[in-house]
């Protein structure tokens, strides 16, 4: 890790008339780390991203990518970048192969087109059109795109969805790869699994707010332990961290044999979920 965050946003603000998508965001990513932003949808973990990728102007903060503000950018700023977005639909005309050998010649160290569709399983696929892509098969495309130029940093923004399950844990190994040669990668993903697999830190963001960030076995109240039951025809839930005496107590209560009884430990989903709800009760409603 390098003394100095690849990364940085410090109090980042943006406002859309009334409406505050980011109300003081601070965050980091170091050389070689994967931070994933986690959040409900419209929580600003988009905005966030495309300020940083210099998509979208902040009004107010600092921030930094690579030692340049993202509102200034230059040419060769961006070729240092590499960005997967929500959607892309676009070049429907040309093949896999045409597309990602012409995105390679805009990079000055771009990486090997053929070790690159190889990586993101679109070998079998180098001729077929574009537009003729499943969703899932396009959106490996753009993961292409993505990491072409051999980025310093990369962007990924909910970058497995329309994955199977197969090919999503293709994609994780291919990200372990990229960190293990240096990438500082951010992430924004519906995905916890996913989460806690790549990420080094994750920060949950909701209402325009960091409300908690850690390595992902630190969110949360994570030495808990959930223990689920059916009770009155109704699966039932209860966090503790006295497991055994709690299952002492629901067998006195069901005098022997407990139905579908089960014990876990609490996931990064428990706890974000407990985040969300938490923030939900706290400031009212939905997140917006």
């Amino acid at each position: 890790m390098s003394s100095a965050p690849v990364i940085t946003a410090t109090d980042v603000t943006k406002r859309y008339g009334d409406f505050t998508a980011l109300a003081g965001v601070s965050i980091h990513v170091d050389t070689g780390e994967c931070l994933a932003i986690l959040g409900p949808n419209g929580a600003g973990k988009t905005t966030l991203t495309e300020i940083l990728e210099g998509y979208r102007q902040r009004d107010g903060g600092q921030a930094s990518v690579l030692g340049v503000d993202p509102n200034k950018p230059t040419g060769a700023w961006k070729a240092k970048l590499g960005i997967v977005l929500q959607n892309a639909t676009d070049m429907a005309d040309l093949t896999v192969s045409e597309t990602i050998k012409h995105f390679a010649r805009y990079y000055p160290n771009p990486a090997d087109p053929d070790q690159v569709m190889a990586a993101v399983g679109l070998t079998e696929k180098a001729n077929s059109r574009n537009g003729k892509l499943s969703g899932g098969q396009r959106r490996r495309l753009d993961v292409a795109l993505g990491i072409i130029g051999n980025p310093e940093v990369l962007f990924l923004d909910e970058p497995t969805t329309g994955f199977d399950p197969e090919a999503r844990r293709e994609f994780w190994v291919l990200i372990d790869r990229l960190k293990s040669n240096g990438t500082t990668i951010l992430l924004t993903t519906h995905y916890l699994d996913e989460a806690q697999y790549l990420a080094d830190r994750v920060a949950v963001i909701a209402r325009g707010r960091i409300v908690a960030q850690g390595a992902p076995d630190s969110i949360g109240n994570r030495g808990d332990a959930i223990v689920t039951w059916t009770e009155a025809g109704r699966e039932q839930a209860q966090s503790t961290t006295t497991p055994t005496a709690f299952v002492e107590e629901l067998s006195s209560r069901f005098a022997g044999e407990i139905p579908h009884l089960a014990i876990r430990r609490a996931s990064l989903e428990d706890a974000y979920l407990e985040l969300i709800a938490q923030d939900r009760q706290t400031n009212g409603g939905d997140a917006a």
